[in-house]
């Protein structure tokens, strides 16, 4: 019988999850094939069995947990039930509430459970800097796995795509914001008014400074994963009937930083005002 975990995929994140749910004492499963040399490591580091590929995970596992970038969340669900999956598919990824629904209805026509899921947080590797948000019939058969772990999970009633609404919703101000501060000091320097910008900001809004420095520094070489997200917040925006011009613009940006991808060190803010200023 079925017995274990499957994390799909353990990247930065997905590994941290994966751990905090083999802290727990739960039997973890990944697949490695088609997956990257940093993945395996990561995987091996956590302590991940390999299943090798994906359909020898599913008959292993009765809780399947996707956190992938975006952009593959659809597929990746297609992919799961396509191999027959029946038992409780977790999605996990930053998508919009209709995307939600979209991988739910995949999920249950394929004979599964569906749980929405919205991680709130950086990777969870410390007690108290992360969140799990969790909506669905199973949601506490799901936060169950993370009883003995560093990943806090949070139940909550609410129609379908609750939990990604909710991630939806934080990340719109979070990582929308660092996106506006450096698009602002990008515009800054090429006026040549950031040193006066900056001596303002000292006088009437003092945090802003190092924060928009250490912010945009922080994200550049990560801003690869956040193109997908800014697209689903802009989604999420146009089918409330709001404005989604602001995400659009904040996933471009976002973009052009993809450049910085695996690089050896954090860029300086020099650096990415070039970037983002280049057509």
């Amino acid at each position: 019988m079925a017995s274990g975990v499957g994390v799909l995929h353990p990247g930065e994140m997905g590994s941290s999850v994966a751990a905090a749910v083999r802290a727990g004492g739960n039997r973890v499963l990944w697949a490695s094939e088609g997956r990257s040399p940093a993945s395996v490591a990561r995987a091996a580091a956590s302590q991940l069995e390999d299943a090798k590929e994906l359909g020898a995970l599913l008959r292993e596992c009765e809780i399947v947990l996707s956190v992938c970038p975006p952009h593959a969340a659809l597929a990746q669900a297609e992919a799961v039930a396509g191999l027959g999956f029946r038992g409780v598919y977790v999605d996990a990824n930053a998508v919009a509430p209709a995307s939600a629904r979209a991988i739910a209805q995949v999920a249950r026509d394929a004979g599964a459970v569906f749980v929405d899921g919205g991680l709130i947080g950086p990777p969870a590797r410390r007690p108290g800097t992360t969140r799990l948000y969790l909506c669905g019939s199973a949601a506490e058969e799901v936060a169950a796995l993370f009883a003995s772990g560093p990943l806090e999970t949070l139940v909550f009633d609410g129609p379908e795509g609750s939990a990604s609404a909710l991630k939806m919703c934080f990340a719109a101000y979070t990582k929308g914001s660092t996106a506006l501060l450096a698009a602002v000091r990008a515009l800054a320097q090429h006026e040549q008014v950031d040193d006066a910008l900056v001596a303002e900001w000292t006088r009437s809004l003092p945090d802003l400074p190092a924060r928009s420095e250490a912010s945009a520094r922080a994200t550049a070489g990560k801003a690869w994963r956040f193109v997908g997200e800014m697209e689903e917040i802009a989604a999420s925006f146009a089918a409330a009937g709001l404005p989604d011009g602001f995400h659009r613009a904040a996933a471009e940006l976002y973009r052009r930083l993809e450049c910085y991808k695996d690089a050896p060190r954090p860029p300086s803010l020099e650096e990415i005002t070039r970037a983002l200023l280049a057509r």
